[in-house]
């Protein structure tokens, strides 16, 4: 294996031993004093439950994940397209920008509810809402790479004739991977969190859909057990892109260290 691929388990199996340990202390709590199970269920509960229905859990987890890594895919390639448009025209930043803060501001569980009606009950509106929520941090970030160059080297290729196009995928481009990166690592759960809010207004699938009906039953343990699964699966999405950004990014001074 790999430093990188270490480091990727290694970030993992901490965060695992983390949850073990807060897991460890919430079972003697609820043992110890008689918690009751419908206001806060054992995670030896949780955990039978999440053996149990283990082929469900999984098919909701896919669904989720499915609707968040498509949202993701799109929320970044629109944020990359329009940050690249503003990084040549500043007249397209004072436009783009103000929108952007628009769509930021606004409420998430406002319009989940229109895009549910505007496109349906299917995965359209998950992943419409995923890319949403994650289309500002990758925009600013993106921006903020692209504009951060060094002033010498623009000017070197200037000097050189180099083209617009090729002073952006030669200089532009690989300064804003670094800050592209960074905001992989919010967006990527944000796309998470983006889905399972879509999925409370309307779908028939999903872990957004088990934490509904489970908190409209009183199931706290399938609820528990949806929000573990959420948990596990934004830490190892974090570790993976923080592997892939050490791979891609092995000159810069920052994963140089990590």
């Amino acid at each position: 294996m790999t430093r990188r691929g270490r480091s990727a388990v290694l970030d993992v199996a901490v965060a695992a031993l983390t949850l073990a340990a807060v897991a460890l202390v919430l079972e003697a709590w609820t043992s110890a004093f008689r918690v009751p199970g419908y206001l806060v269920p054992a995670p030896s509960a949780v955990a039978a439950r999440l053996a149990r229905d283990a082929t469900f859990f999984a098919g909701e987890t896919t669904v989720t994940l499915f609707e968040a890594a498509l949202g993701f895919a799109l929320g970044t390639s629109l944020a990359f397209v329009a940050a690249s448009a503003m990084a040549f025209s500043r007249a397209l930043e004072r436009t783009i920008f103000p929108l952007a803060i628009l769509v930021k501001l606004t409420p998430i569980v406002a319009i989940a509810p229109l895009f549910t009606l505007w496109f349906g009950f299917g995965s359209a509106p998950k992943i419409a809402i995923a890319g949403l929520i994650t289309f500002f941090p990758m925009l600013v970030n993106a921006f903020v790479g692209m504009r951060s160059v060094d002033p010498q080297e623009l000017a070197f290729l200037e000097v050189l004739g180099a083209s617009p196009g090729e002073v952006f995928w030669r200089l532009r481009a690989p300064s804003a991977l670094p800050y592209l990166f960074s905001a992989a690592r919010v967006s990527a759960n944000l796309a998470l969190i983006g889905a399972v809010v879509a999925e409370w207004t309307g779908a028939e699938r999903g872990l957004g859909r088990v934490i509904f009906v489970a908190n409209a039953n009183l199931d706290l343990t399938a609820l528990f057990g949806a929000v573990l699964i959420l948990a596990a699966a934004g830490i190892t999405v974090n570790a993976l892109v923080g592997a892939l950004e050490r791979r891609v990014l092995h000159w810069h001074p920052i994963t140089l260290t990590a």
